[in-house]
């Protein structure tokens, strides 16, 4: 059994047939999704997403290109939409200075506090973005540890060693989508060996980000399969071992969702 700890099913990609990439999903041994949050305001839409299909999970937060939208959701009003069953995580929230047209650093560190309080709030853990933000994000991460801590995982990463390490020292996880399949990514297979083998997650970040052989169309949570084979070859280890021990750590770290 696999699970895609990271999808976005509310995405127009997926509208007129959420039920068909559920139904793919678990044919391809993707028994369970997360999918995860870019709007506070939105949480009515996750909600109802869960509540149709028993194996999706949902999260609550705003992720940080929609920062200067939802710039100051306190951190109370965020835990206190995490009470329903199946909403089991915060975020995605984070830094992400890939666009010129971003909201300011000000702005994203200000939203990312929020959600890491909100994570504390809930006793639930935080999905983190980063994206071309290495230093800061270790910066804040590290600073809000030493407050207090809390649990969380670093997703679709693709950042560098560095960020890797911090945050495994953190208690952090680490996620992997298809990148890691992609020809040209062997520094980032290289950090995917490094990790300890009890932090690692897999995603699909659906619809984007394909694995191979599928890369160029559209993604979707069955696609998980592909990505878990491709690290458990990076590991060597069989799959069926790599696919346990991620849905083990999954579990470990999302402790509020139910096993099937």
């Amino acid at each position: 059994m696999l699970i895609d700890s990271h999808c976005h099913l509310d995405f127009p990609d997926f509208a007129a047939d959420i039920a068909g990439v559920v139904a793919r999903a678990e044919a391809a041994g993707v028994s369970r999704m997360l999918t995860i949050s870019t709007r506070v305001a939105k949480a009515d839409t996750y909600r109802a997403i869960a509540e149709a299909h028993g194996a999706v999970w949902y999260t609550v937060g705003t992720h940080p290109h929609g920062a200067g939208e939802e710039p100051d959701v306190p951190a109370e009003a965020i835990a206190a939409l995490t009470d329903h069953p199946r909403c089991i995580g915060i975020g995605e929230a984070g830094f992400d200075y890939h666009y010129a047209d971003a909201a300011p650093e000000a702005v994203q560190e200000r939203v990312l506090r929020a959600h890491i309080e909100a994570a504390r709030a809930s006793a639930l853990p935080l999905v983190i973005h980063s994206r071309d933000a290495d230093a800061h994000m270790e910066a804040v991460l590290t600073d809000e540890m030493r407050k207090r801590p809390f649990t969380g995982v670093l997703h679709c990463f693709s950042s560098g060693r560095r960020l890797a390490e911090a945050g495994v020292e953190l208690g952090l996880f680490v996620s992997f989508s298809g990148i890691v399949t992609f020809r040209r990514s062997h520094e980032l297979r290289d950090i995917a060996r490094a990790v300890p083998r009890d932090r690692i997650l897999v995603e699909t970040d659906a619809p984007f980000l394909a694995p191979e052989p599928h890369r160029g169309r559209t993604n979707e949570p069955a696609y998980t399969a592909d990505t878990a084979r491709s690290l458990a070859a990076t590991l060597d280890i069989p799959f069926e071992d790599f696919a346990r021990a991620s849905t083990d750590n999954f579990h470990r770290l999302f402790t509020k969702a139910e096993r099937a």
